[in-house]
Order: C-alpha cells, then sequence, then structure tokens
C-alpha cells in the first residue's frame, strides 16, 4: 500500500535554510504527517501542497508515508472536502503529467481525514498508526504534526499528542506551530510555558514563512559569499539607511476577526520584518549551518536595538476597513477601532557598526502595488558636473527582492555601482537578458540581477526543512520572545493612537509618505487641505485628518476621538515650549460638556505633561457653589485635577461665591479674578485658551446680545445666560484675545447647522459672539469634528 523510496540526504540539505546545513542522521522508516486543520484556509493554499511536493521530492526513498487531515469534524462531513483540496494539489514544471498523474494517485490513497477533537480522538489515531506498522512490518521514523489552528488550542493540542500521540522506539516526533505565537510578551511568554510542558524545544518548529522566500533564505548566504565586497561597506560610514518593506493591495476582508485583535505590527512587523531585519545586521556565523550560532546572532541584534516608542512609529488605516469590521463583527456604527492596517516603525541599533543608521520598517494593506524587499541604500560621494546620468552618480544600492512588483520574481540586485556579486551556488543563476522597467529609482539594466533557478513557493521549502530536521529556518523560544520582548512596549504606547485614515490604492498618493528627523518619525504632509467651500459637497468619510481654513483662520478636522488626541497633542506642545521659555504655562480651560472627552485624554495617556510647572484658569463658571455638579470646577476637578499631579496652589477656580453669597457685583469676585491674572500672567496673555461654541455661537459665557463695548478693558466680567443658572462669570474678548493660542473645539452633529453658518456670516459679536474672538498677536485655531463640520 505504501510507495518506498530512498532517502535524499544530499538532495534535502541542499535545500537548507542559510545554506548546506549539516545532515542530520534519520534513519528511514515511516513518518506519519498529520496536518490538524486539514480542511482549513491554510491548508488547502499551502499545506497539502507542499506535503505533496515533499512526497514527488522523496519518492523512492526509503521512506513510507500516511497523511491524515485532523479537524474538529466527523469524518463523513469533513472527508469528502479534504480530498476535493487533495485533488487540487500539481506537481513542478519538470515532472512529466504521466508522471505526476500516477504520483497525485498515490498521495491520495496514502491520505485520510480523521476527527480530532477529544482525548480519545487522538488515542485513536495512535492505535491506528500502531496497528499500520505492525501489519506492515514497518519501522517508525517520526511523526509530524502540523498545527494549522488558531493559536488558543495550541497548549491543549500539544498536551494531547504528548500524553497519547508520541512516537517510540527513537523515532522522532516533531510539532509545527503557525503564528502567532502570543499577542504581546506575557502572552507568548505564558504560550512558550504552557507548550513547554508537553513539548520539548527541538520538538517545535514554529514557522515563519518569510524565512521559507528563497531571497530571504539567502541573505546570510549572500553575505558570506561576498565579504570581501561587503565587510568594508557594511557599516554607519556608508550605509545610508535600510529599508524593509512588505506592501500588499488586498484588504483583509475574511481576516477581520483575527486582524482586529492584532494589526500590522503584530501581524507583519514583530515577526517578518524583524526576521529579515535581524539577517541583514546580524554578525555573520562562522558556521551558516549553526542553529545555536545562528540563534545567537539574532538575539544580540535585536537586544542591540534602542527601545521603541511613540515617536518611533506612524499608523494608518485604510478608509473601509472600519465599515468592514462593523459588518464582520456586528458593531454599531459608532464602533471605533484604533487597529492599524499600515505602520513604518524607524529602528535604530545601539552597536559601533552601525550607530546612527536609519532601519525602516514599513507595511501595510491596500497600497498602490504588491511587492516585498528589502533595500541597503548606500551613501554616494560622487558628483557629476556633467554627465547626471552616469552609472557612477546614480544611487548605490542592494536590493533583496522577495517577489511580485515591478520585476515579478524573486531576486538580488546590487547596482553596477557597488561591485559585481558572486555567484557559486548552483540554485542561482544571472539575469543579463531585461525586460524595460525600474526597480527602486533604478532600470534594471543598471543592477547586476540574480534569481532562482527554480523559483520554489515557501511553504514547501520549509515544509522540507521540517522533514529534514533542520531549524534554522524557524523561531526559538529566545528569538521569539526577544522580539516580543521589543514590540510589547511600543504596541502598549500605541494602543490609543488614533491612525491615519488612507483611501486605499494609488488613491493614497503621498498621505503614506514619511520624514526621518534624528531618530523621530513622522508623515511628511501631516494633513490634507481642504477649503470651505468645498464642504458642502464633499463626504465626510473620505478624510481622517484634515487641515485648512475657516473664517480665514487655521483649522484641523477629524473624527472626534482623532481630534481629541490631536487637540490633547497640542495643549502638550504648547506646554512644554512655554515652560522651556519661561518655566510657566497659563492654561484657561472653558467649562460645558464639550471639553470632557480632553480632559480624559490629558489624565489618562499624557504621563509627561508638565503639570508641576502648569496654572490652571477658568473660562468661565456658573454662579453655583464649587461643589455643586453644575458648576464648570467641580467638572474640571473630578475629570482632570484629581488624576494629575499638579501643585494646588497652581488651580485658579473663579470666585463666584465670597461672603456666603454667589456674583454679587459689589462682593468684587470678577475684579479679583482680574487681579490674580495680572499678578501671575505675564502681560495676562495666556499660553493657551480652550473654548467651546453653544448652539447660538457664544463662546465662554459670552452669549448673544451680550454688550462687548460696556465691558471696555475688563478681563473679567459677570454675563447673563438665557438658561439657568442665569448668572455666569467669564472672560471677556479682551483677556481672550491677549492670548498666546486660542482653540475652538466644535464637536457633534448638532453643530453643524451653526457651523455652516458662521462660515458666511460677517463678525458680529453682538450677534454671533464667537466671531468675537480674535488674538490680537496670538493664534487661533479652529478644531472641528467630523460630524459638525460636515453634519
Amino acid at each position: 500500500m505504501f510507495v518506498t523510496v530512498f532517502l535524499l540526504l544530499v538532495t534535502l540539505c541542499a535545500q537548507g535554510g542559510y545554506g548546506k546545513e549539516r545532515e542530520e542522521v534519520q534513519r528511514p522508516g515511516h513518518v506519519s504527517v498529520v496536518i490538524v486543520g486539514g480542511t482549513g484556509d491554510l491548508a488547502k493554499k499551502y499545506l497539502w501542497h507542499g506535503f505533496f511536493q515533499l512526497y514527488v521530492n522523496q519518492v523512492s526513498s526509503g521512506n513510507t508515508f500516511s497523511f491524515y487531515g485532523g479537524g474538529l469534524s466527523p469524518a463523513d462531513t469533513a472527508t469528502p472536502l479534504l480530498f476535493d483540496i487533495l485533488k487540487a494539489v500539481s506537481c513542478s514544471k519538470d515532472v512529466s503529467q504521466e508522471r505526476c498523474s500516477l504520483l497525485k494517485e498515490q498521495f491520495l490513497r496514502l491520505s485520510q481525514y480523521r476527527q480530532l477533537k477529544a482525548l480519545e480522538d487522538y488515542q485513536d489515531l495512535t492505535k491506528h498508526i500502531e496497528k499500520q506498522l505492525k501489519e506492515e512490518g514497518m519501522t517508525e521514523a517520526g511523526r509530524l504534526f502540523y498545527l494549522s489552528v488558531p493559536a488558543f488550542a495550541y497548549a491543549d493540542i500539544a498536551e494531547k499528542i504528548n500524553s497519547s500521540c508520541r512516537p517510540t522506539s527513537g523515532a522522532w516526533l516533531r510539532v509545527v506551530l503557525e503564528k502567532p505565537f502570543g499577542h504581546d510578551f506575557r502572552s507568548a511568554q505564558v504560550l512558550a510555558s504552557q507548550l513547554g510542558n508537553s513539548l520539548k524545544d527541538d520538538e517545535m518548529y514554529r514557522i515563519d514563512h518569510y524565512l521559507g522566500k528563497q531571497v530571504v533564505a539567502k541573505i546570510l548566504p549572500f553575505r558570506t559569499e561576498n565579504k570581501k565586497f561587503l565587510d568594508p561597506i557594511w557599516n554607519k560610514h556608508h550605509i545610508e539607511r535600510v529599508e524593509i518593506v512588505l506592501k500588499e493591495t488586498l484588504d483583509v476582508k475574511g481576516r477581520i476577526p483575527f486582524y482586529d485583535q492584532y494589526g500590522v505590527i503584530r501581524d507583519v512587523l514583530q515577526n517578518h520584518l524583524t526576521e529579515v531585519m535581524t539577517l541583514l545586521t546580524m554578525k555573520l556565523p562562522m558556521n551558516l549551518s549553526s542553529n545555536e550560532e545562528v540563534t545567537q546572532n539574532k538575539l544580540r541584534v535585536i537586544s542591540s536595538l534602542l527601545p521603541l516608542g511613540k515617536n518611533q512609529a506612524v499608523l494608518g488605516q485604510y478608509q473601509s476597513y472600519k465599515s468592514e469590521v462593523q459588518q464582520e463583527l456586528n458593531m454599531t456604527k459608532d464602533r471605533i477601532t484604533h487597529t492599524p492596517t499600515f505602520a513604518a516603525v524607524l529602528a535604530h541599533i545601539d552597536e559601533a557598526q552601525y550607530e546612527g543608521v536609519p532601519i525602516l520598517l514599513i507595511s501595510g494593506k491596500m497600497l498602490e502595488e504588491r511587492v516585498g524587499y528589502a533595500r541597503i541604500l548606500f551613501k554616494n560621494n560622487i558628483f557629476c558636473l556633467q554627465n547626471h546620468d552616469s552609472i557612477h552618480c546614480k544611487p548605490k544600492q542592494i536590493v533583496f527582492y522577495f517577489g511580485h512588483g515591478s520585476l515579478k520574481y524573486p531576486a538580488i540586485l546590487v547596482s553596477k555601482n557597488l561591485f559585481k556579486p558572486v555567484l557559486t551556488d548552483g540554485e542561482w543563476k544571472e539575469v543579463t537578458e531585461h525586460a524595460d522597467i525600474s526597480v527602486l529609482g533604478l532600470p534594471i539594466s543598471d543592477y547586476y540581477v540574480q534569481t532562482p533557478t527554480e523559483d520554489r513557493e515557501a511553504y514547501a521549502e520549509l515544509i522540507s526543512h521540517i522533514f529534514a530536521g533542520h531549524k534554522n529556518s524557524f523561531i526559538s523560544t529566545e528569538n521569539l520572545l526577544a522580539s516580543w520582548g521589543l514590540w510589547t512596549p511600543l504596541l502598549n504606547s500605541l494602543s490609543s493612537s488614533f491612525p491615519r485614515i488612507y483611501p486605499g490604492g494609488v488613491d493614497n498618493g503621498d498621505m503614506l509618505d514619511v520624514r526621518l528627523k534624528g531618530k523621530d518619525i513622522s508623515y511628511n504632509s501631516e494633513v490634507v487641505i481642504i477649503s470651505p467651500d468645498q464642504m458642502g459637497g464633499m463626504s465626510a468619510s473620505g478624510f481622517q485628518v484634515m487641515q485648512g481654513k475657516f473664517r480665514n483662520n487655521n483649522m484641523v478636522s477629524a473624527w472626534a476621538e482623532q481630534l481629541v488626541e490631536q487637540l490633547a497633542a497640542d495643549v502638550q506642545e504648547a506646554a512644554e515650549a512655554a515652560v522651556r521659555e519661561s518655566g510657566v504655562f497659563h492654561l484657561a480651560l472653558s467649562g460645558g460638556s464639550t471639553p470632557l472627552a480632553l480632559f480624559h485624554n490629558l489624565a489618562l495617556h499624557h504621563f509627561s505633561f508638565p503639570w508641576r510647572d502648569t496654572h490652571v484658569w477658568m473660562v468661565d463658571e456658573r454662579c453655583v457653589p464649587l461643589t455643586e455638579p453644575e458648576s464648570n470646577f467641580y467638572t474640571l476637578y473630578n475629570q482632570l485635577l484629581q488624576h494629575v499631579r499638579i501643585p494646588y496652589f497652581n488651580i485658579h477656580p473663579m470666585p463666584v461665591q465670597l461672603n456666603h453669597r454667589l456674583c454679587v457685583e459689589e462682593d468684587g469676585g470678577a475684579q479679583l479674578y482680574e487681579k490674580e491674572i495680572s499678578s501671575l500672567v505675564n502681560g495676562s496673555s495666556f499660553h493657551f485658551v480652550l473654548l467651546g461654541v453653544g448652539y447660538d455661537s457664544h463662546t465662554a459665557s459670552l452669549f448673544p446680545g451680550t454688550k462687548v463695548d460696556e465691558l471696555g478693558e475688563r478681563l473679567v466680567a459677570f454675563t447673563e445666560s438665557p438658561d439657568k443658572p442665569h448668572q455666569r462669570m467669564s472672560l471677556t474678548f479682551t483677556a481672550i484675545n491677549r492670548a498666546q493660542k486660542v482653540a475652538l473645539l466644535v464637536m457633534g452633529k448638532g453643530k453643524h447647522e451653526m457651523i455652516t453658518q458662521m462660515s458666511r456670516v460677517k463678525d458680529n459679536p453682538l450677534k454671533w459672539p464667537v466671531t468675537g474672538v480674535k488674538p490680537a498677536n496670538g493664534q487661533l485655531v479652529w478644531y472641528m469634528d467630523y460630524d459638525a463640520l460636515f453634519g
């Protein structure tokens, strides 16, 4: 029943991850392959095809095979599904059609589906394997379990395998695990501990399919083969920057339940791109086939990376992602998700060799092309005075091109103004005839190009390594935890950050271009410009952050949560600037419900805010005791001040209650507050004043009908509100307009009509009080959420 073949270990070693690995002595015999999750998407797309390729390559090996697709479904339901998948496997081009048909027929005969749900199912599987071994008189070589299931099931399945499916008599056990390997450092640590209770480290093969890509697997051999050229230039004196980029054109429809929990950093940067980075920057091992040496050199790189914080990353989210989340997770339209689908992270290695060299890791969905590459861009100190097209003045770079894009095939490209790379590996060839294309700023003809002689799929490649027992292409426990140790602090710091919304595809334009400044990274264009004339016909869903003009003043607009975060960041920026310049920051805050979200953001997310050097003032106050919930100060204290470390003598509530009376003119409360401002605030000029705008366009407690002229040069005055409590104390326009920066915060659909009206009317503070806000020497910025802007 079983096809026997002679084991070609030499062939397998030639397919090794980082070169010719030392052969592991494996006795021939029977190999049982079990794919748990054998009818899932990954198994359908890659795994069964990979195991079929293994089978084809091992024909006549002296080994025999059995293949099992396992799952939770009963056999009578899942067996037809499995065989539909198996019938779709195919051979490589070098296998004749007749031979391929025969091999497929044999492969199908060797395959079956088994339900693997309870412990008894795994025990029955073992009994079945042992019965076959006995009936056929075969010696067992090993058992390979591929867990193509969600990570939460790993520990339970590993325990079942350990307790009931371990082979005996010296046969090997290999258990393959798919990412994600945890959600952060702590969860990865817990999972590693759970798995360690059931499996030895050398029995676990954590798969990162990027390490199976031929170009990625060639990085270390290439660096070794070209050592005499690379050693003099592989350092900070010659490398301008390193870029590791994976761009995808697809969205994440169908993967939302997983993706919304993980996002692009956990999905791609923490694993694929980090692995590539370590291969590019690690010290070359003395022995490429030494798994221990390669692992230790990778760990040294990760441990040498400078910590990653918010200033080392920018995030994006494609426009339709929110609606996809709402649809697939049955969420309401109010559901806001911060999950990034694009990220650019700037890393630096704290070692003399790479000191100051920027390392960019970038990945995203819904971008303009599908391509993956790692580029080492070198400094060019040659200036061509006349012949600007000379090869000597063009970019000097090495590109590890993973595939797709304009080139279409995997390759290593070395610009001709560097050196001609060595070609020693018979599995690679030089490409001399080129199509008329450019790759990363250079015509393909300006490169030396090497490509694999045979294009092999990453999963098929890694499956061959697993079968051979080669560990270099897989993630060790140490490596995994070190990587999570690097990325978890960044993920925590970004947890409440709002990603930039981008439309997707070619429409992204330059929205996702980034700028590097020292150790920090930011978007090159912070905003999308919009004019008031465009507001009427523009869809709010088309933008995330906008900046333009409103009533001839600066305007910032975004979704409500993003807007608040931007405003909070602007307040902190103003505070830090003021403290640097004068040692103190004077902040005046308005009452009402509008600023509550800002208070929460400042209290919960701005731990470095200079509260000790900040004085907080009130813009306006209701004439009620400060201990009453209706008091603006009561709200400010409960929502912000009690949660931050601000000296009590830096807090300045309005004195609306004097002599056991509320807002009595002769008690002089307004004059008392004005005197306090004049004595503490230089020039009575607040650094930052936050105002809201009411439905009737009132701001502070300056309402329609307030006779501004009668207030003269007073800084504080009693006013009358049309709503209860009617009496208020408020800063006047004189005080407000002396400020260095005034922010007008407008939020909610209910404000849309007022905003539309404000965009058309002329200045008339008596009728439209907010039009009286006109800082004399300062800056006025409107902060509007999309609901207020678009309705």
